[in-house]
């Protein structure tokens, strides 16, 4: 029998709770209402986003219940009516939205929740935490993939985070292009591939360089990878092919100059015979360095720091917001952070080719749909029950992995640049009457 889950109850702000008691006071905490997750923007210099952790929210919300030591911090905070809600709660109502491994827009609804407004309102922060961290990370993580072209990337930014947003990380990196994770938590939870062999640490515990290589060759077998540049590089290579031989696996570098130090260290290692032997380079390397790298003779990449901090970009900037009041479109006018009431169906409009041209959102009802539009929106959770995957709901995290990699071959070819620019196609929003709001 596994053990119990942990409550994501408290994951989330005073304020919801606040809003909550009121609600409920005033009877209006029942109304049916419709909330959507979107980005009002891309982040600065980004084409397109990535959505990514939405299996993790509705793991999230299956998990937002409060027990009763819970409701004991509670008591003074909240009033005996709140309380006594919140002791019965259990998300009743649907969810839907974009698959992972989709990628998003300004405006697109990626996640719509709908339900009371108590039940759904509760739920705004640890929605917007897990998707604005997951969708940051897994597009930095396509622009990486990107980058790299066929080379296999290794996520080994565990270190450089959090615990938790470690393996997170680990996570929506893997639906976006890496090939394995340095982080076990991740591997048993996730089914990614871990990967990892030593660091310098090993390499100074021995006597010598050469003592260090044997101790690991004689473990792991010549297969693996020695980390050569502790010391001096090219000593480190000569000594690593004489332990190993010839066959060895893979040399790793984590400094210096990487483009040159790459191909000095593929000609010294043709010299002596290693022809098979790999190179992979890691070292704070960031998607516009793995760019820099494409001609030379690098096999293969470890990325962490920038990976985990989003390359820049750390948050999504995504939002959670009250559209439908029983039926009723609502919208914030203030004139920074204008949002279009009314419930949001999405499509991508594509040509003939298969290039995708326009995201077109319907307020009220689906846009006029054409030949070549793929619907983008599927049913998640209904009545609080989550769908299967095998039903039309959610697709696992590989088949998220595959998603994505269809996806961004539709982009036109200048959406997947890495200089900043417009995203790769604009937004069109329609009302019921079919005209452009935007």
């Amino acid at each position: 029998m596994g053990s119990p889950r942990a409550s994501t109850a408290l994951l989330t702000d005073m304020y919801e709770l606040t809003m909550l008691q009121a609600a409920l006071a005033d009877g209006t905490g029942d109304r049916p209402c419709t909330f959507e997750v979107f980005g009002r923007r891309l982040p600065d210099g980004r084409r397109y986003g990535v959505v990514a952790g939405t299996e993790r929210v509705l793991d999230a919300v299956r998990d937002f219940t409060f027990d009763p030591e819970l409701l004991s911090g509670l008591h003074g905070v909240l009033d005996e009516r709140t309380l006594g809600w919140l002791a019965g709660y259990r998300f009743t109502g649907s969810i839907e939205g974009y698959a992972e491994g989709e990628l998003w827009f300004p405006g697109s609804p990626m996640l719509t929740v709908t339900g009371t407004f108590a039940e759904a309102v509760v739920l705004e922060t640890v929605v917007l935490s897990i998707l604005n961290h997951d969708c940051a990370i897994a597009a930095a993580a396509a622009r990486m993939a990107h980058a790299a072209g066929d080379r296999p990337i290794i996520e080994m930014g565990s270190r450089r985070t959090h615990e938790q947003a470690a393996v997170a990380a680990a996570r929506a990196a893997y639906l976006a292009g890496f090939t394995s994770t340095s982080n076990l938590q991740a591997g048993a939870t996730y089914g990614i591939p871990t990967s990892g062999t030593s660091a310098h640490a090993f390499t100074l515990l021995h006597d010598t360089e050469a003592e260090a290589f044997a101790a690991q060759v004689a473990a792991l077998g010549v297969s693996t990878t020695l980390l050569v540049d502790t010391y001096d590089i090219t000593a480190g290579i000569a000594t690593a092919v004489e332990v190993a031989g010839p066959q060895l696996g893979a040399v790793r570098i984590d400094s210096g100059d990487l483009s040159v130090i790459a191909v000095q260290a593929r000609e010294q290692l043709d010299s002596l015979g290693a022809t098979s032997t790999r190179i992979v380079v890691s070292g704070d390397l960031d998607e516009y360095a793995l760019a820099a790298l494409a001609a030379a003779p690098v096999d293969g990449y470890g990325v962490g720091t920038s990976l985990v901090t989003g390359s820049g970009a750390p948050t999504a900037g995504l939002v959670y917001k009250l559209v439908e009041v029983e039926g009723r479109p609502v919208a914030k006018r203030s004139t920074s952070k204008v949002t279009q009431g009314g419930r949001k169906v999405a499509i991508r409009r594509h040509r003939a080719t298969g290039t995708a041209t326009d995201e077109v959102l319907g307020v009220g009802s689906a846009p006029p749909r054409e030949t070549n539009d793929r619907p983008l929106q599927i049913p998640m959770v209904v009545d609080g029950e989550r769908i299967p995957a095998d039903s039309g709901g959610l697709p696992d995290l590989h088949a998220a992995r595959e998603h994505l990699h269809r996806a961004l071959v539709t982009l036109p070819w200048d959406g997947l640049a890495l200089s900043k620019g417009e995203p790769a196609i604009p937004t069109t929003v329609l009302d019921a009457n079919r005209t452009v709001l935007r």
